[in-house]
């Protein structure tokens, strides 16, 4: 059943996943911030990436660039120049559009008349030390990249690397969007996931192949349904100036088709322009052919907060269960805030409720873990439910003579017996990724 952004957005609130940023000032528009069960989704989504893409290849080194870069790689990389959209006002109601989002020379809102377009540049400035002055102006990066490729030749040259091999970055990047919207889909500032995969240029395509298949197939690993990914590939039209080919992954929000990651074949363009704009060398020496040139880069950039919306939405399901409606999070376990919930059935007898502690204080320390008795059995199960935890453990009178518990799947609500000791192993099991 397809959802509607509204009923995430209440979810987000009540359950502590999302919380509209500064809201008891009123908010301030499309900056969100991530609660407790919020943080540790958005988390699960980036050590599941990091997981995957560094720790589970021979080929990768990890980076964290800092957000403050020199003005200059701005310059060099095109962001001061070009990295502009053409924005329109209304001279009514004084709304502001991006001229590439309406239709003729009226306001969409208001039906007033709208100004020329302008560029707008989308970075933030702001300024280094105490004078506010033209030589003191730096930007909030807007994207992760560039401190990887001002960082290729000290980690090619630290870490010994030979072709191909990638660098990955996760980071906040920011970006003063005209119109952002769709929740946390589009925001001034978010958390980029990001590789830059260098290759030699004649085997740019065959890498670029690989990368497209292998970024489509890990939404599907973590449990994101079929129907609602798709591929794109960019028209002629479409592309940057410097890319040589792009596909976006694209999920089916509820506002329709949209960008969830996409991968670019960006060809020497970026090496080259630092190359050029430093004065420093950037090439790769090849012990084979004893020739330096530069290599090409194959770029999958996702966005952590986009991943973390769409897993939300994705795993999203009311269901009839016993003449009762459920609302369930089927997040795939590795995702799931909250791996295992403690619920001991009896809050007044101090013998279970030891035994519950016990429990609980043992799986704590290996993941994230719940404790709540503070409702009828059936009550609690749907709060775990609602939250996306995989398995409740209830602990009753009979626990205390056989030493078991019982264990409730969220997706199939079947329930096992199982020995007290064997909980953990039980619960580590099933948070394997295949």
């Amino acid at each position: 059943m397809a959802v509607d952004m509204d009923t995430i957005v209440s979810l987000c609130k009540r359950r502590g996943f999302i919380f509209q940023s500064s809201e008891i000032y009123g908010g301030i528009g499309s900056t969100w911030d991530y609660g407790p069960l919020g943080v540790e989704l958005k988390n699960n989504v980036k050590r599941a990436w990091w997981r995957d893409n560094v720790y589970a290849r021979d080929d990768m080194e990890g980076l964290d660039a800092a957000i403050l870069m020199h003005p200059k790689v701005w310059e060099a990389s095109g962001h001061v120049s070009s990295f502009t959209d053409p924005l329109v006002d209304c001279k009514s109601c004084k709304r502001r559009f991006r001229a590439d989002h309406v239709e003729g020379t009226r306001c969409p809102e208001c039906g007033g008349e709208l100004t020329e377009a302008r560029q707008f540049n989308l970075m933030f400035k702001t300024f280094m030390g105490p004078v506010e002055e033209d030589a003191a102006v730096v930007y909030l990066r807007p994207e992760t990249a560039q401190g990887i490729f001002v960082n290729f030749a000290n980690v090619l040259e630290s870490r010994r690397r030979k072709l191909p091999f990638g660098i990955a970055q996760i980071g906040k990047t920011f970006r003063n969007e005209i119109t952002p919207g769709n929740f946390t889909f589009r925001t001034r500032e978010f958390e980029q996931m990001e590789i830059e995969y260098f290759v030699e240029p004649q085997r740019a395509d065959e890498a670029f192949e690989y990368w497209v298949k292998a970024r489509h197939d890990w939404y599907l690993r973590y449990g994101m349904r079929p129907d609602n990914l798709r591929l794109r590939q960019h028209g002629h039209d479409e592309l940057a100036h410097y890319a040589k080919g792009c596909y976006d992954v694209e999920y089916l929000f509820p506002m329709g088709w949209s960008e969830l990651e996409g991968i670019a074949n960006r060809g020497d363009y970026d090496l080259q322009a630092h190359a050029t704009a430093s004065g420093r060398s950037l090439t790769y020496f090849d012990d084979k052919t004893r020739q330096h040139y530069l290599p090409y880069v194959i770029e999958p950039s996702a966005g952590a907060d986009r991943a973390t919306l769409a897993f939300l939405i994705d795993a999203y399901c009311t269901e009839e269960v016993r003449d009762r409606q459920r609302v369930v999070l089927r997040l795939h376990p590795a995702l799931a805030p909250i791996k295992v919930a403690i619920l001991p059935l009896l809050r007044n007898r101090a013998d279970v409720v030891e035994t519950a502690r016990k429990l609980y204080a043992d799986l704590r320390r290996h993941f994230p873990t719940d404790y709540n008795d503070t409702g009828a059995i059936g009550r609690l199960y749907a709060r775990q439910d609602e939250v996306g935890t995989p398995y409740c453990v209830t602990i009753d009178v009979q626990t205390l003579s056989d030493q078991q518990v019982t264990i409730r799947d969220r997706d199939t609500t079947e329930q096992v017996r199982l020995a007290l000791d064997q909980v953990r192993a039980y619960v580590q099991d099933k948070l394997t990724v295949d």
